[in-house]
């Protein structure tokens, strides 16, 4: 299996000014291959969103080599950069960062304003239209952020994530403005992406959304001190009808 991400002796210096350097990531070595789930942890100062931005093009490593989908990026410029970000890696974040005068149909054309190859406004519907129904919000296409619920706007971004085809999805605390039932849910969606053959890394201090994953890199002082498979993995679909069966039980208690 080819492997998307692969790291070799990544290191990440950020030189203050003064005396002392920061060394957020130190000679990180690792690969992640195509169709995996994995999930980036560690507490505050670990490294793991250093190492996140370094994969996601937003930052440049200082020492070591890092290819993404076969390709070589660590002597690439700021213009091949950004190409290679909106073309082979699709971003969510903790904030859904919606335009808010816009619908979920066209919050999830964007990204494609910005291919090299344009695109007709009928293929750039239907591909936005596909991503809505992939993340089952197809039927909320013409509907505004503010008139849906906080995971419908996650949904939203995880079909604009998608609409591009890129190698990797890229998530980061995806869950972390949610509830506990809408993260399962969000998890769910995550999962179901995966079983259709996405790549996904998500950076997360939360383990038990972690145990939705496949395989956990838990980071300490800017390297990888656990690399494991997630042996007692989380199914959300089970998660959720545990929750439904429980709440059931109650009212008719």
């Amino acid at each position: 299996m080819a492997a998307v991400i692969q790291l070799e002796a990544v290191h990440k210096t950020y030189h203050t000014g003064g005396d002392v350097d920061v060394h957020a990531v130190r000679g990180v070595t690792t690969q992640i291959h195509a169709g995996e789930f994995v999930a980036i942890m560690g507490s505050s100062g670990s490294g793991k969103s250093t190492l996140m931005n370094i994969v996601g093009c937003l930052d440049r490593a200082t020492g070591g080599r890092y290819l993404l989908d076969g390709m070589d990026v660590s002597s690439l410029n700021r213009d091949e950069l950004a190409d290679i970000r909106n073309s082979k890696i699709g971003f969510i974040f903790q904030g859904f960062n919606l335009l808010s005068r816009t619908s979920a149909l066209e919050n999830v054309e964007l990204p494609m304003l910005y291919l090299h190859k344009s695109l007709s406004h009928r293929e750039q519907r239907e591909r936005a239209f596909k991503a809505l129904e992939m993340v089952g919000l197809a039927e909320r296409a013409d509907h505004h952020p503010n008139q849906l619920s906080g995971g419908q706007q996650q949904r939203v971004a995880i079909a604009r994530s998608l609409v591009n085809h890129p190698a990797i999805l890229l998530a980061d605390e995806p869950t972390g403005n949610l509830d506990s039932q809408t993260s399962i849910e969000i998890m769910g969606v995550f999962q179901k992406l995966n079983d259709q053959g996405i790549t996904i890394v998500m950076v997360t201090h939360e383990l038990d959304i972690a145990r939705y994953t496949k395989r956990n890199l838990i980071m300490r002082d800017g390297r990888i001190v656990t690399d494991t498979a997630v042996a007692d993995r989380l199914s959300a679909e089970t998660e959720l009808q545990r929750l439904r069966d429980a709440k059931q039980a109650v009212n008719l208690a």
